[in-house]
């Protein structure tokens, strides 16, 4: 299940305690131009590493986004846990996926992607989980990259299409050829060539094969998202036994 939530302002509130079933996939959606100016707030949730890491940025834009996020994504967190967003601890795997650490004693998982002012999360119980949104951008060589970085099959889904589509359909491939590899967490070290997506919009299930082994495919479940007005995005889960839930207007809002 999914609840799609548009949190659009400073005064950004959630539940104590939320639910979440072994069965659901919930995604937010999280405005970030909306409450970046509540900083100091944000900061106040943060842990001394995280506050270390927001202190790098050059830009003042990038480190609000940077707190803001992962103030929200404690604050969600905790609600399921019915805890204090203070004291969760991450940990990292060796290609830097996020995770609960031990201790926090849950079986949450989460993944987190933004781009713009615009912030995606997901969560789940005891399912790797990976998301990415992008904001459409048309200031580039979409062939030069999809040379680079995509499938021959998905090379020439591409090419097939009409020149007006293919930066939408670029993007929809990028997002989820992201997700899928967000949701492994393998990242950047398994080759963006060697497995291959769907550029149909609107695909629920859009990971079409996979190599060397091919039956990886079937263990996974990706599908478009919305991202809302310029942005397209991507969630890949493991299994196929998950649903999304319709956002139910009035929960979790400020």
């Amino acid at each position: 299940m999914s609840q799609f939530l548009n949190i659009s302002g400073p005064s950004f509130q959630i539940a104590a305690s939320l639910p979440l079933s072994e069965d659901e996939v919930q995604l937010w959606r999280i405005d970030l131009d909306a409450i970046r100016d509540d900083e100091s707030r944000w900061h106040g949730l943060l842990s001394h590493d995280e506050s270390t890491r927001a202190s790098r940025f050059h830009f003042s834009r990038d480190r609000q986004y940077f707190v803001a996020s992962r103030a929200v994504l404690r604050t969600i967190l905790a609600s399921y846990l019915a805890t204090d967003p203070r004291g969760l601890i991450f940990s990292y795997s060796n290609k830097e996926k996020p995770s609960l650490a031990p201790q926090a004693g849950a079986d949450i998982t989460f993944n987190v992607s933004h781009s713009g002012g615009i912030a995606l999360f997901a969560f789940s119980r005891g399912r790797e989980v990976g998301v990415d949104v992008e904001h459409v951008r048309r200031d580039f060589d979409v062939e030069a990259i999809a040379n680079r970085f995509f499938s021959a099959h998905e090379q020439a889904q591409l090419a097939a299409l009409p020149a007006e589509e293919r930066v939408d359909a670029f993007f929809r491939c990028w997002t989820r050829k992201e997700a899928y590899i967000k949701a492994t967490g393998d990242g950047l070290s398994l080759p963006l060539s060697q497995f291959d997506v769907s550029l149909e919009p609107g695909e629920r299930d859009g990971l079409r094969a996979t190599r060397p082994d091919d039956s990886e495919a079937g263990r996974w479940l990706l599908r478009e998202v919305p991202g809302g007005s310029g942005f397209i995005a991507a969630l890949c889960v493991r299994g196929r036994d998950w649903r999304l839930k319709p956002w139910c207007e009035g929960e979790g809002t400020p």
